[in-house]
């Protein structure tokens, strides 16, 4: 029999779930499914090597960590990562400390997104035999208003198309991936906030200044340190929207590094080269309902947090939970009242990160916003979460994020 010829297409095969996208959200809910014997298949445009190596988050909530460590999926994280327990907010001179698990109990867990996604990905594929495949394009969705949906693809190898015959299809693919697209506008409005600052974000070849995370809340701008690991630390520089990296200089982002972050008492920052350097543009947005048919988005398909908290990918990790039990309870027992009820449950935690979002970017901006009331008031917040025990839980709270 000859090759599948670049134009001809593969028969269907049938499968009960099609995950699109293989980050931490498509990952997790893939993981759950194959260990509960739910057959599913997960479709990713990027190569293996890429997405774990890709640059993302880094701070993961305690009640993520348990959840993970149920499923069998946090052995390396729980080894490896390092516990946070208090950060560090430096204004006007001074250096404060804030112990959030004295207050709210739990701690955050460094452990770079990449790292997830690689236990993620080997488990799943090397240990437990999933199906996984990258590489793929073209990603096209039919049918998922109704009860038979299908995705279909361009192979990587054969360039023929081919065609998975679903029950469900989980929309993993991110902010700008094929799936968040696929639902109408009509249907699920995208409500969006746009904060008007960028963030300069920065990786250096250099270890961590501090033992924690510390907030610099300065005239000439926000900026921040965030360990990554013993040799590499994140950092963040307020700038404006649109800005290009270029302008930043290797002098100038160590100058500014230094103006908004130094303060008596603190150890200095240690420089170091700058392999990674890239302008974000702080917005939210949140798709309501988070599903279409059969078709259901988890992570930043359907929501996005700007990283002021360090919510996006616990968020991912959250929905990916619900929606994995949902689809167990669906394709096992033919029970939908998780899938319907999948929305709304994920939705209620999205909106509170999204409101604590906006009220901490106040806190970090509002000094150097221009704007003499806005310095004030976000001053007053940040001395009252500071002075106040129950401001200081309340903070606390939302900053590890309760658990669910």
């Amino acid at each position: 029999m000859n090759p599948a010829s670049p134009t001809s297409s593969a028969p269907a095969e049938r499968i009960p779930v099609v995950i699109v996208g293989a980050g931490p959200a498509g990952l997790t809910v893939a993981n759950i499914l194959r260990a509960a014997r739910v057959d599913c298949v997960v479709l990713e445009t990027e190569s293996r090597q890429f997405v774990e190596q890709r640059p993302r988050a880094g701070f993961i909530e305690e009640w993520a960590v348990r959840a993970l460590s149920r499923h069998g999926l946090a052995d390396r994280l729980v080894e490896r990562a390092q516990p946070h327990h208090e950060c560090e907010f430096r204004f006007a001179g001074e250096r404060h400390r804030f112990r959030y698990a004295e207050s709210a109990g739990d701690r955050h867990f460094v452990y770079p997104q990449p790292l997830l996604v690689t236990d993620l990905v080997r488990e799943y594929a090397d240990v437990r035999g999933g199906d996984i495949r990258f590489g793929v394009r073209d990603v096209e969705l039919t049918g998922v208003e109704g009860t038979q949906p299908s995705v279909s693809y361009t192979d990587p190898v054969t360039g023929a198309r081919r065609r998975l015959d679903c029950a469900v299809v989980a929309g993993c693919d991110g902010a700008r991936g094929v799936t968040r697209r696929h639902l109408p506008a009509e249907h699920a409005p995208v409500s969006r906030f746009e904060y008007g600052v960028g963030w300069l974000a920065l990786l250096a070849e250099a270890p961590p200044s501090s033992d924690c995370v510390v907030f610099g809340i300065h005239q000439r701008g926000f900026a921040a340190h965030m360990a990554r690991s013993p040799e590499v630390t994140r950092y963040y520089l307020e700038c404006p929207p649109g800005d290009d990296p270029e302008n930043w200089s290797h002098k100038r982002v160590w100058a500014e590094l230094h103006a908004r972050l130094a303060v008596p008492g603190a150890a200095p920052l240690t420089e170091g080269p700058l392999i990674e350097k890239r302008v974000l543009d702080m917005h939210n947005y949140v798709v309501e309902p988070m599903s279409y048919g059969r078709l259901y988005l988890a992570g930043d398909s359907a929501h996005l947090v700007a990283p002021i908290a360090a919510k996006g990918m616990n968020l991912a990790l959250h929905d990916a939970f619900l929606l994995a039990d949902a689809l167990i309870a669906f394709c096992g027992k033919g029970d939908d009242s998780g899938l319907r009820g999948y929305s709304a449950a994920c939705l209620r935690r999205v909106w509170e990160y999204q409101e604590f979002s906006r009220w901490f970017a106040e806190l970090l901006h509002g000094p150097s916003s221009g704007d003499p009331f806005r310095a004030g008031a976000a001053t007053a917040r940040l001395r009252r979460l500071l002075r106040s025990p129950a401001a200081g839980a309340a903070f606390a709270e939302s900053y590890i994020g309760a658990t669910p």
